[in-house]
This record gives C-alpha cells, sequence and structure tokens, in this order.
C-alpha cells in the first residue's frame, strides 16, 4: 500500500460558467480502519481560491500552514489576495523545494483570476502542474473520479447544475472506494 493510500481521500473540482466547485469527502482512516468522519481536506485560502489537499493528513495539515504563512506574507507586501495562478505556482515551488523528502499530498487547487475566469489545476508531490479547462481530481477514488466526472461533466454549466454534478460524481465514486467516504460538502463560488 502506497503512503498516499494511508488515510484514504477524495477531491474533486470543476469548472462551470464563470463559477467553480470543489469537493471531498470527510473520512480520515488508517487504511481500513475508520478514525473521523468530520475531517477537513478542503481549505479557504481567500474568497475566491480554495486548496483540497488529498494524501497522508498529516503532511496536508502542515502544508495548509505553510500555505496559509506564505499567503499572509504575500498580502502584507502586496496588499492585495494572490491569483490562483500565483498560488498554484507558490504550491509547485514550495512542494519542488522538499522533492528529496516530499509533502505526501497532491493538492487540487481551485480559484477564480482576473474577470472571474475559473482556474483550477492539481499538482502532484513534487509539484508537477496539471492545468485543466474541465475538472481536476486526486486521491484514493480519482480514478472512479475521472470515470465519474468524464460522464457527468458538461461545459459551461450554470452554479447550481454544477453542484449537482460534483456532489453525485463524488459520491458515486467514493461509494466504490472503501479509503473514502462519509459524505461530500461541496463548495462553490462565483462571482458577485
Amino acid at each position: 500500500m502506497s503512503i498516499f493510500e494511508y488515510n484514504g481521500s477524495a477531491v474533486v473540482a470543476m469548472v462551470g460558467k464563470n463559477c467553480f466547485a470543489i469537493a471531498s469527502d470527510r473520512r480520515l482512516g488508517v487504511q481500513l480502519q475508520t478514525i473521523a468522519t468530520d475531517f477537513k481536506r478542503v481549505f479557504k485560502v481567500h474568497d475566491k481560491l480554495y486548496i483540497g489537499l488529498s494524501g497522508l493528513a498529516t503532511d496536508a495539515q502542515t502544508l495548509y500552514q505553510k500555505l496559509v504563512f506564505r499567503h499572509k506574507l504575500y498580502q502584507l507586501r502586496e496588499e492585495r489576495d494572490m491569483k490562483p495562478e500565483t498560488f498554484a505556482s507558490l504550491v509547485s515551488a514550495l512542494l519542488y523545494e522538499k522533492r528529496f523528502g516530499p509533502y505526501f499530498c497532491q493538492p487540487v487547487i481551485a480559484g477564480l483570476g482576473d474577470n472571474d475566469e475559473p482556474f483550477i489545476c492539481t499538482m502532484d508531490c513534487i509539484g508537477a502542474k496539471e492545468l485543466a479547462k474541465d475538472f481536476v481530481v486526486s486521491g484514493t477514488s480519482s480514478e472512479s473520479l475521472y470515470g465519474a466526472c468524464e460522464t457527468m461533466y458538461k461545459p459551461n454549466m450554470e452554479p447550481e447544475e454544477l453542484f449537482e454534478t460534483i456532489s453525485q460524481a463524488l459520491l458515486a465514486s467514493v461509494d466504490r472506494d472503501c479509503l473514502a467516504g462519509w459524505g461530500a460538502p461541496p463548495l462553490k463560488c462565483r462571482r458577485e
């Protein structure tokens, strides 16, 4: 069993029409034993930017704390929030910096950039980015998530339809993975 599968996880992000949605499961386990059913994997960076961290839970929490620290320094220096593209580059650089002793995490970044253009990307544990225009997935459920998302995703969905689609895709996927599950609270973000 890979160290990425030790705690189990499922994270997915989808793009709609001037909006995005990101969701994850709530189960924290040690292999097949469930430890908690309210574990948080998706974190808010600011009002228009979220990050989901799948993989080893302790590394995910450590990485999130470092990212919050770096974002606050950026806010103090620049007097504005980070754009999603900038934040993705920050995460990538932070992961690559630790490439010889990596954080066992696979981040999923979702945000609204300039002109409320949705941005999603994922990366591996050493920071190699994968940008997408439709959806990205990570975690132990990634194979079944790809299938569910490819089946259900349509371009230019409105926020309500996107919310329903990401919820159904994630729930269908975690039903086929014993290392993930226990609900899936999705978050959606759109321009105001």
